[in-house]
C-alpha cells in the first residue's frame, strides 16, 4: 500500500470536495466523551470573617453549602436520575449526528476517488445526495457503533469496580499491582477502535449487516496488520497534534483571567477579575465556531484516509466469502 498516496489523495478530496467539512463537523459529535467529575463533600468550611476570602466569593460558596444541606436524599437520586436521562438523550443525539457525518464522509470519499481514477469530470458532491446516499446504511452504522460503545461501556464499568474496591481495601497500593493491566487495556481499546473503523467502512462499501461488518473489518485489520498499524499511528499521532495546535488558543484564554486575579489581588477589587472572566469568555465563544470548523475538516480528512486505505487494502485482499466463492467455483 502506498501510504504516501492515500495522505495525499485523502487532503486533495476534502480541499475539492469541501461539503465533506459539514460532514466532517458532524462525524467530530461522536469523538471524545465527555466524563463528569466526581463530587464528594468537601471538609473545608468558608466561615465569615475569612481575612483570605473576599466577600463574594465567600457569599457564594456559602450559599452552594447551604443549597446542598438543605436536599434531601430522594432529591438526590431523583437528580441522579434526571442526569442519567439528559446524558443518554445527548449520547443518542450526537450518535445519529456522528452516523450521518461519517456515512457522507466515506461515501463521498468513495465517489470523489473513482471519478479522479477514471479520469471523469467529478460530479459535484451535494450535502443532500450524500445524506439520501447513506439511508440504506444508517441504521447498521447506527446499531455497530451504538453496540460496541454499550459493550465498551459495560466492560469499563466490570474492570473500574473492582478496581476502586481493590484500591479502597489496600489503601492505594492495590493500583501498582493493577498498573500491568491498565496498561493492556491501552492497545486493546485502540485495536477495537481501528477494527471498529474498518468495520463501519465494510458496511457501506460492501453492503454487509452489523456482525458480517464486524467480521469483515477484523478480516482486513488481521491481514494487513503492518500497513493498518502504521496509518493509525500516523493518523493517529497527527492527529492529536493538529488536534493540539487547534486548540493551543483555549489554554491562552487563562491569560485574561490571572491577570485579572493578579490586578485584584493588588487592587483588593473583584472587578479586573471578573473582567478578565468576561474577556477570556468573549474570546472562547468568538473562536468555539473557528475550531469546529477545524476540528470538522481535520475528522474529515482522518476518514478520508481511512476509506482510502480500506480501498486500496481490499482491492487485493478479497473477503473469506469471495474466497469460498471461488474455491466452489
Amino acid at each position: 500500500m502506498d501510504i504516501g498516496e492515500v495522505l495525499s489523495r485523502a487532503w486533495k478530496i476534502i480541499w475539492k470536495y469541501k461539503v465533506l467539512w459539514i460532514f466532517g463537523i458532524l462525524a467530530s459529535c461522536g469523538q471524545g466523551g465527555g466524563g463528569g467529575g466526581g463530587g464528594g463533600n468537601s471538609s473545608y468550611r468558608y466561615s465569615q470573617n475569612d481575612p483570605n476570602v473576599s466577600p463574594e466569593i465567600e457569599r457564594f460558596f456559602f450559599g452552594i453549602e447551604r443549597f446542598f444541606q438543605q436536599i434531601e436524599a430522594w432529591h438526590i437520586v431523583g437528580f441522579i436520575a434526571i442526569a442519567i436521562l439528559i446524558f443518554l438523550i445527548i449520547w443518542f443525539i450526537t450518535l445519529i449526528l456522528s452516523t450521518i457525518g461519517r456515512l457522507g464522509l466515506i461515501q463521498g470519499t468513495v465517489q470523489a476517488d473513482t471519478d479522479a481514477e477514471a479520469d471523469a469530470d467529478a460530479e459535484q458532491l451535494t450535502f443532500m445526495a450524500l445524506f439520501d446516499n447513506g439511508k440504506p446504511f444508517f441504521w447498521r452504522i447506527l446499531g455497530l457503533n451504538a453496540l460496541v460503545g454499550l459493550a465498551m461501556f459495560v466492560l469499563v464499568l466490570v474492570l473500574v469496580l473492582p478496581m476502586i474496591g481493590v484500591a479502597a481495601l489496600t489503601f492505594g497500593i492495590g493500583l501498582i499491582c493493577l498498573i500491568p493491566l491498565i496498561c493492556l487495556l491501552i492497545p486493546v481499546s485502540w485495536g477495537i477502535t481501528i477494527i471498529l473503523e474498518q468495520a463501519n467502512i465494510a458496511i457501506v462499501l460492501e453492503d454487509l449487516d452489523i456482525f458480517s461488518g464486524i467480521r469483515r473489518g477484523w478480516e482486513v485489520f488481521k491481514e494487513n496488520l503492518g500497513n493498518i498499524l502504521v496509518m493509525a499511528l500516523i493518523l493517529g499521532i497527527g492527529g492529536a497534534f493538529v488536534g493540539f495546535i487547534f486548540a493551543l488558543p483555549l489554554f491562552l484564554l487563562v491569560f485574561p483571567a490571572a491577570f485579572g486575579a493578579i490586578l485584584g489581588g493588588v487592587t483588593d477589587s473583584a472587578l479586573p477579575l471578573g473582567g478578565g472572566i468576561a474577556v477570556a469568555g468573549l474570546c472562547f465563544v468568538g473562536y468555539l465556531p473557528i475550531m469546529i470548523i477545524l476540528g470538522g475538516i481535520l475528522r474529515a480528512y482522518i476518514q478520508s484516509a481511512w476509506t482510502l486505505t480500506y480501498i486500496q487494502l481490499t482491492q487485493a485482499s478479497p473477503s473469506e466469502d469471495e474466497v469460498e466463492e471461488l474455491d466452489e467455483g
